[in-house]
C-alpha cells in the first residue's frame, strides 16, 4: 500500500507536511500536475531571472501556511473539526487550479471574462465527482457558504494565507527582499472572534508591515513597468492572432490553443471547453510565439519576437495620463520605424491602480486582551494603516524603440 503522507522540501519553509491521504491524491491529479507548468508570475521572469517558479509551488506552500495557522488557532482554544482541517487544506490547495497560461496574464482572452476563481470551482466541481463527494464542503469553505466565517478568510481575504504565501515565494524567488514578510508571526498572531479571523493587538506592527511590503511588491515587482508591459504584451498578441484567424488566417497552433483562438463563445463552458483548458499551459503559449515570430502579419510577428528574443518596447511611466499629442507623434514614429501604417497598433497607455488596503471591503480586526475588536485603521497603536487606505494609479506608455523593438 503507498504512503500517502509525504513531506515535501520546499526551498521557502523547508520540510511541509502533507497530513491526509486526500491531499496526496489531489496533487497527483492531472488538473493539479497541470499548475507545474504554469508560472506563478507569468513573464516577470523577463525582469528578475529567479522568479521562474510555478503555481504548483505556491498551491504547496499555501497549504502549509493553513495546516500551521488551523494549528495555532486550535492552540487557542478554537474548534476545529478533522473534517474542517482537511476541508480547509483542500479549498486553499485547489484555490488556483483555475489559472490559465501564464496566470492573471491572459485570464480574459481564452475564455472572455471567465475570472479563473470561476474556473477553478468548476474543476473543483468536476474533482469532486471524482472523489465522490469529498469536496464538498471545501467548496463551501472556498465560496464562502461555510457557516464558520473565518475560513473563507484564511482562504479569501485581505490577510489569508495566500497572499502570505505569494509575498514570501515572490520576494524570495525575485531576490527583492522588500516582499520577505515574516509569515510565521503574522499566523501566531491570528485568532478567532465571533467566528471571524483576528488579530491579536500585539501583533499590530507585524500586520503593517505585511500590508506595506505587499504595496511595496506591488509597485516594485507586479507593476514594474516592463513587468506590466510584458503582460500586455501577452495579451495583445493572443488578441492579433484571434484577430487574424477570424480573418481567415491560418496560424500555427497545438491543437488545444487553436480550439480558443477559434472559438469565441463561452457563456456557459462545456465540459470539452473545461478539459482543452486543462490541457492548456504555458508551452502552449510559448511554442506558438516561437512559430508567431515569423507570421506574415507585421505586428503579430513584431509582438512575438518582443517576448521571445526580449527586444521590448521603450516605456516610459507617469503619475499622470499622457497626452493624445505625445501618442500620435510616437505613432507616426512607428510608422515611420517599421514601414507600416499600423503603428497605432503598437503604442499604448497601459495604467495600473493600487488600493493598498481597504477599511470597508473584508477590513482587518485588531483583538483585544479585553475581548473588544476593533478596525485596524481606527486603532490607536497603529502606525501607518490610516495612510494606506487612498489607491494610487501608474500610467505606462509603450511604443517601438529606434530599432523597431
Amino acid at each position: 500500500m503507498q504512503n500517502k503522507l509525504k513531506i515535501i522540501n520546499d526551498p521557502v519553509y523547508g520540510f511541509i507536511k502533507i497530513p491526509h491521504e486526500i491531499l496526496f491524491d489531489v496533487i497527483e491529479h492531472p488538473y493539479f500536475q497541470r499548475l507545474r507548468r504554469i508560472s506563478q508570475t507569468g513573464l516577470l521572469n523577463l525582469i528578475f531571472p529567479g522568479a521562474t517558479h510555478t503555481r504548483f509551488h505556491h498551491a504547496l506552500g499555501a497549504m502549509h501556511l493553513m495546516f500551521t495557522a488551523l494549528e495555532t488557532l486550535k492552540l487557542k482554544g478554537v474548534e476545529i473539526s478533522k473534517k474542517e482541517e482537511k476541508a480547509a487544506m483542500l479549498a486553499i490547495l485547489l484555490h488556483d487550479i483555475g489559472h490559465g497560461p501564464f496566470s492573471h496574464a491572459l485570464e480574459n482572452m481564452l475564455m472572455n471574462q471567465w475570472h479563473h476563481e470561476k474556473l477553478s470551482l468548476l474543476l473543483m466541481e468536476k474533482i469532486n465527482i471524482e472523489f465522490n463527494g469529498e469536496l464538498e464542503t471545501a467548496m463551501q469553505m472556498f465560496q464562502g457558504k461555510y457557516h464558520r466565517k473565518f475560513f473563507n478568510q484564511l482562504i479569501s481575504s485581505q490577510l489569508d494565507v495566500d497572499r502570505l504565501d505569494y509575498l514570501k515565494r515572490d520576494s524570495f524567488y525575485t531576490g527583492v527582499t522588500e516582499g520577505n514578510v515574516n509569515t510565521q508571526r503574522i499566523i501566531s498572531m491570528m485568532n478567532v472572534s465571533d467566528d471571524e479571523l483576528v488579530i491579536d493587538a500585539k501583533g499590530i506592527y507585524s500586520i503593517e508591515n505585511y500590508l506595506t511590503a505587499r504595496m511595496f511588491m506591488y509597485w516594485q515587482v507586479y507593476y514594474h513597468k516592463t513587468a506590466a508591459l510584458a503582460e500586455f504584451l501577452l495579451v495583445k498578441i493572443l488578441d492579433r492572432a484571434k484577430w487574424l484567424v477570424s480573418q481567415g488566417k491560418v496560424l500555427p497552433a497545438s491543437e488545444h490553443l487553436s480550439y480558443f483562438l477559434y472559438k469565441n463563445e463561452f457563456q456557459k463552458a462545456s465540459d470539452e471547453d473545461l478539459e482543452r483548458f486543462t490541457e492548456l499551459d504555458d508551452n502552449d503559449i510559448i511554442s506558438a510565439m516561437k512559430e508567431w515570430q515569423y507570421s506574415e502579419d507585421p505586428i503579430l510577428a513584431y509582438l512575438c519576437r518582443s517576448v521571445i528574443r526580449r527586444k521590448l518596447p521603450k516605456t516610459i511611466i507617469s503619475a499622470e495620463p499622457f497626452s493624445q499629442e505625445m501618442m500620435r507623434e510616437k505613432t507616426e514614429q512607428a510608422n515611420l520605424r517599421l514601414n507600416t501604417t499600423d503603428g497605432h497598433l503598437l503604442v499604448d497607455q497601459i495604467s495600473r491602480s493600487l488600493l493598498p488596503y481597504s477599511a470597508e471591503h473584508q477590513p482587518i480586526y485588531l483583538l483585544g486582551k479585553n475581548g473588544a475588536k476593533t478596525l485596524l485603521h481606527e486603532y490607536q497603536g497603529q502606525l501607518l494603516s490610516s495612510s494606506i487606505t487612498e489607491s494610487s494609479t501608474r500610467y505606462i506608455l509603450s511604443f517601438p524603440g529606434e530599432s523597431g523593438t
